[in-house]
């Protein structure tokens, strides 16, 4: 009879169980806009049912406690993962989930760009008295084209990375339905409009260019990230024309002695092992600067773009990538050194970098780098047709803020921002590798994301 009790008990409580589970994947896949019958979720295989442990009473899952304080959930009451919405739980914990700061606190002061999947936002922080930059991603579209991962990972580098030369992430977070993610505001612009007014610059001024990314590049690789997508686009510039390196949606983290094998970036900056499909790493860092450094001073791009990744890499293989006689010996040096289609062979950290001929009498010391201004970009800065090259023949309505949930937090938007600081192009995640290009808007170069 003991024997049978037991028994009878282990059945009951596996019941409960069973229905415990059940219930918590009808309450997540509600959440999600689908349904199931009771039936099926029952039949699910245990492996589906995300483990026993983490659904039974009194098992809080891994939640930030101050997430539970804003659903109003303690952890004593928590039953399921399932008690926060799955637009909500799916991105946690790297953007934690707030309500939308009210106008009192933020005010909208323009469009800076269109970003890959939303807009990014000039923002006015009215406690601080201070400009940020904040771009707002739908989840909708996050998950539409399967960058879940990539988003949080865009995050965990940007908080791990401080430096002179890299972009500052301020702050991220989520609502219900969009992602958040807000930097430092640079007034002065990119890189790519300057080079498109002034046509090309001298190698004196791409020397300051080349020891900043150089060293940008060289503190990211220490830490193991390599970006992704170098390319005068992401270099923001500071008030004194010096470098940030931005836009880490593209970035991932690589174990020493890991590999990548994910075909992405900016078509005319890709090297070619990425071209190819890897295995690559950090090495195609450094192409896309030797690509953007000859092209500053060349005032084209050595390789013109193809449609897509296969023919790209095709005409790559195959250019002899020969230095035009207005360049110096010592950076046409450079140059042929970061252009190695061998990565095994090319120029590919900061010790080699710093010991070039055309760094000869230049100083590496981060301090002593920004302390003379870039002359040149303060004097571009005050021509009247840079707000025209910043949007690149882009015209930007105030459309796309209907419907968004930010219409409340904060006051209404002004006019389009008339100095554009940046253009992020889009990037269209392709279901495979032969599939071409999707039209860049504006003039730029093209950006290819295959997932």
């Amino acid at each position: 009879m003991g024997a049978d009790g037991s028994k009878n008990r282990k059945r009951l409580r596996d019941a409960q169980e069973d229905e415990t589970l059940s219930s918590g994947w009808r309450g997540f896949l509600s959440s999600m806009g689908l349904s199931m019958p009771a039936s099926l979720c029952r039949l699910a295989p245990p492996t589906l049912r995300f483990g026993r442990q983490r659904m039974l009473q009194g098992k809080a899952p891994e939640i930030p406690e101050h997430v539970l304080r804003l659903a109003g959930i303690g952890p004593d009451k928590l039953r399921s993962e399932w008690s926060l919405p799955g637009f909500i739980s799916m991105f946690l914990p790297e953007f934690p989930h707030r309500t939308v700061p009210g106008h009192q606190h933020f005010q909208v002061l323009g469009y800076i760009a269109k970003g890959s999947f939303g807009p990014i936002l000039k923002v006015k922080d009215k406690t601080k008295q201070k400009t940020y930059a904040v771009k707002v991603t739908p989840k909708t579209e996050i998950l539409r084209h399967g960058v879940l991962e990539q988003s949080k990972e865009e995050v965990i580098v940007q908080r791990q990375v401080h430096h002179p030369f890299v972009h500052d992430l301020q702050d991220c977070w989520q609502t219900q339905r969009h992602l958040y993610i807000m930097c430092d505001y640079c007034s002065t612009g990119d890189l790519y409009t300057y080079w498109q007014m002034i046509g090309q610059f001298t190698e004196e001024t791409a020397r300051v260019f080349a020891a900043e990314l150089g060293c940008a590049l060289g503190f990211l690789h220490d830490f193991g990230i390599i970006h992704r997508d170098v390319k005068m686009e992401n270099i923001l510039l500071t008030d004194n024309g010096h470098l940030r390196l931005a836009d880490f949606g593209l970035s991932r983290r690589l174990e020493r002695g890991g590999r990548a094998f994910t075909i992405c970036g900016t078509i005319q900056y890709m090297a070619p092992e990425v071209l190819s499909g890897g295995p690559y790493n950090h090495a195609a860092d450094w192409w896309s600067l030797g690509i953007l450094l000859f092209s500053l001073v060349n005032g084209k791009f050595p390789v013109s773009p193809e449609p897509d990744h296969c023919s790209m890499l095709w005409k790559v293989r195959g250019f002899p990538y020969e230095m035009p006689l207005s360049f110096s010996s010592p950076f046409a040096l450079l140059i042929t050194e970061l252009l190695c289609k061998t990565p095994c062979r090319r120029l590919r950290t900061l010790d080699r970098f710093k010991r070039q001929t055309f760094f000869h009498g230049t100083t590496f010391d981060l301090t002593l780098l920004q302390r003379q201004p870039v002359e040149v970009i303060l004097e571009l800065r005050e021509r009247p047709d840079r707000a025209a090259k910043a949007r690149r023949g882009l015209t930007l309505s105030l459309q796309p803020l209907k419907g968004f949930e930010y219409d409340a937090l904060l006051s209404p938007p002004a006019t389009p921002d008339q100095q554009l600081d940046a253009y992020t192009y889009p990037a269209a995640p392709l279901p495979g590798p032969a599939l071409p290009l999707l039209p860049a808007q504006g003039k730029g170069p093209r950006k290819e994301v295959f997932v």
